[in-house]
């Protein structure tokens, strides 16, 4: 197929790779350069990087709805739009270009965490699988009819990156059936039922704040699904927290001592322990215990490596 691509960051650039290998990519469509680091140096988009070093032309529209975009997209004759983790919607007359429409591999099992962000909410919601979905793109946003589906099970160890990386593949491996599955018309299209639909908003820092009052479980949960980015975080000592690895304790692991501290303790976010490797921090009905941190400008650590530079104190508090 002679393909359009359509996508920016890192979790595009496996199907982009995998549509150079085994078909022909007319033209990548991707994000504006941006400045990034310290230095704010303009620094290009994943999927920029692959398509140069391909030769394929790079488009950059900063709105690809306005302009001549679509009259350039139209005389390139694509058989297929693909579109990856874009960051724009596309209007009704770009959709209808292609002969084989245009093709959405979204990071979930929809109808579930349609949005920006499905890989980090899966692990915050507690999901205990998710999965990669292509579909036919509409004017909605992730409502298209879906073509295949890949699931993956996430068990209570991972953490996003982790996931990003495996669906990333899994989805470049789903692309590529779904176009054998479309040009020799062995997919039927699935509507998606819209009353089983939830949404996965972008992220911000102020998300990855900690409430101390939800239970440990869910604490843990918003921690890897914060990690590598935004990180979850609390305050201590009027400095920032970043926690990138706890568990989630009941009651029951407890000392007769960290036991007694819990319940003579009212507030959450309180350190009612401070073991060898590991901080323990008052949270509903439950226990976590922080393993990986990172204080202010101090570089990530240990909790063990932590301790041996800092004492925390019984009752400090957490905010």
């Amino acid at each position: 197929m002679k393909i359009i691509f359509m996508g920016t960051p890192d979790f595009a650039v496996g199907t982009l790779e995998a549509c150079i290998e085994h078909h022909e990519v007319i033209g990548v469509f991707t994000q504006p350069d941006k400045p990034k680091g310290r230095g704010k140096q303009m620094a290009k988009p994943p999927v920029k990087v692959i398509a140069e070093a391909h030769d394929i032309p790079v488009f950059q529209p900063e709105r690809i709805k306005k302009g001549d975009w679509t009259q350039l997209i139209s005389d390139l004759a694509p058989d297929c739009i693909v579109v990856v983790a874009y960051g724009q919607l596309l209007s009704k007359a770009i959709l209808e270009i292609p002969k084989y429409g245009c093709v959405n591999v979204h990071a979930s099992l929809l109808p579930k965490l349609r949005g920006a962000a499905p890989i980090n909410w899966a692990i915050v919601n507690g999901e205990t699988e998710t999965g990669v979905t292509t579909m036919l793109m509409d004017a909605g946003l992730d409502t298209g009819d879906m073509l295949l589906k890949s699931v993956v099970q996430i068990d209570d160890e991972m953490m996003a990156g982790e996931l990003h990386d495996q669906l990333a593949s899994m989805g470049a491996e789903l692309l590529m059936k779904t176009l054998e599955g479309l040009s020799n018309h062995s997919i039927i299209p699935e509507k998606q039922e819209d009353s089983k639909s939830t949404y996965a908003s972008m992220l911000n820092k102020d998300l990855a704040r900690i409430n101390w009052k939800a239970s440990a479980k869910s604490i843990c949960n918003l921690i890897r699904g914060f990690n590598p980015w935004p990180v979850a975080h609390t305050v201590y000592e009027e400095k920032t927290l970043k926690i990138y690895k706890a568990n989630a304790l009941t009651l029951s692991d407890l000392d007769a001592i960290e036991l007694m501290r819990y319940n003579g303790i009212n507030e959450s976010g309180k350190v009612i322990g401070v073991r060898k490797n590991s901080v323990l921090v008052k949270a509903d009905a439950s226990v976590l215990e922080v393993l990986e941190l990172q204080w202010g400008s101090a570089k990530r650590m240990s909790c063990s490596a932590f301790l041996l530079g800092h004492a925390i104190e019984i009752g400090a508090q957490f905010i």
